[in-house]
C-alpha cells in the first residue's frame, strides 16, 4: 500500500507515469531536461527519446505502437551517509500499444497498456524493475471554429503509486480568443499568448519527475533500506514554441521548481532517507511532431 506523508509526492507518484498516448499527442519527440545543483548539492539531467507509429486499421480505427526512452544523469557534490555510487545513472523504457476508435460522431475511445521498465540496471533486469501502466480516455475535439476546444475523460491505472484502482484523467484545452488559449488539467496546466499561427509564449504549472527501482539495496546508518528512488517536482516555467510545421515545432521552458523532493523509498514506498528538498532553476527544450 502506497505511504506518501507528502501531499507534493502523493500527487506525483499519482500522474508522472500516466503520460502515455492517451494524454500525449506526439508521435515524436527529443526533450532535453536540466536542473543544476541546488542547495542540497544535487543535479539532475535527462534525456528523453519517444516515437508512437499509427497504423490505420480502417477510416475509424488505428493502433498505435510505440517506445519512450528516458536516462537520467544524477549528480552529487555533497557526502552522503552511504554508498551511493550507483545512484548515478537511471532508465526507464515504456512500451506502448494504443488503440483509437470513432465511439460517436462527437468522441473517440483511447486505450493504452504500457509495460515500463525503471531502473539503475547494475546487472540484468528482474521483476522488480517491470512495472504496469493502462489508461483509457474519451477525446473530444473540436479544433475548427471560433474557439476551438478539445476535452478528455478517462481513468488510469499506475502500478508505480502502489493504488489498487484506476484514477481519474481530466484535460481540457480551449482558444476562447484569437490570441489566447489554456490547458486546464494534470500534470500541466498553461496559458498561451499565440504571437502568430507559428510562434506562441506560455505560462505553465506542472508536475515532474520518476518513480525508479534500484536493483542493489542501499543499507542506510539507521539499518533502513533503500530499494527504490523518487523524485516529484512541482514546477512555474515559462515557454516558447515555435511550429516549422502544423505539427512540428521546436520548444523551450525555463522556470524553477516550486516544490522538490528526492526521496529513498523502502519496498514499501515508504521515505527512508530525504535526498533533495531545495527548489531550484529548470531548463527544458526538444523538438517534437503532434498529432494536434
Amino acid at each position: 500500500m502506497l505511504r506518501c506523508r507528502h501531499v507534493l509526492a502523493c500527487t506525483s507518484l499519482i500522474f508522472l507515469a500516466m503520460d502515455g498516448f492517451a494524454q500525449s499527442s506526439d508521435v515524436l519527440r527529443i526533450d532535453y531536461l536540466r536542473i543544476p545543483k541546488n542547495a542540497s548539492g544535487i543535479e539532475t539531467s535527462r534525456y528523453k527519446f519517444l516515437l508512437n507509429i499509427p497504423i490505420k486499421l480502417n477510416e475509424d480505427n488505428y493502433l498505435v505502437a510505440g517506445a519512450e526512452y528516458n536516462q537520467f544523469d544524477v549528480g552529487y557534490s555533497v557526502e552522503l551517509p552511504f554508498d551511493n555510487s550507483e545512484l548515478d545513472t537511471f532508465h526507464i523504457v515504456d512500451f506502448n500499444l494504443g488503440h483509437i476508435t470513432k465511439w460517436n460522431e462527437n468522441w473517440r475511445l483511447i486505450t493504452v497498456v504500457t509495460p515500463r521498465l525503471a531502473s539503475n540496471f547494475v546487472k540484468s533486469p528482474d521483476g522488480d524493475d517491470f512495472f504496469f501502466n493502462a489508461t483509457a480516455t474519451f477525446l473530444k475535439d473540436v479544433p475548427e471554429g471560433d474557439k476551438p476546444f478539445r476535452l478528455v475523460l478517462g481513468l488510469s491505472f499506475n502500478s508505480t503509486t502502489g493504488l489498487p484502482f484506476p484514477l481519474p484523467l481530466v484535460s481540457y484545452y480551449k482558444r476562447f480568443h484569437p490570441k489566447w488559449s489554456y490547458t486546464l488539467g494534470i500534470p500541466r496546466t498553461n496559458f498561451r499568448y499565440h504571437l502568430t499561427e507559428k510562434q506562441f509564449l506560455q505560462a505553465s504549472v506542472l508536475l515532474d519527475g520518476y518513480f525508479i527501482n534500484i536493483q542493489n539495496d542501499i543499507a542506510l546508518p539507521d539499518g533502513r533500506t533503500g530499494s527504490r528512488i523518487s523524485l516529484s517536482a512541482l514546477v512555474a516555467a515559462l515557454g516558447y514554441q515555435y511550429r516549422i510545421a502544423k505539427r512540428t515545432s521546436f520548444y523551450v521552458l525555463m522556470g524553477h521548481t516550486i516544490e522538490q523532493e528526492g526521496i529513498l523509498r523502502n519496498d514499501k514506498r515508504d521515505n527512508v532517507f530525504t535526498l533533495n528538498r531545495d527548489g531550484n532553476f529548470y531548463l527544458r527544450g526538444g523538438f517534437k511532431i503532434s498529432i494536434f
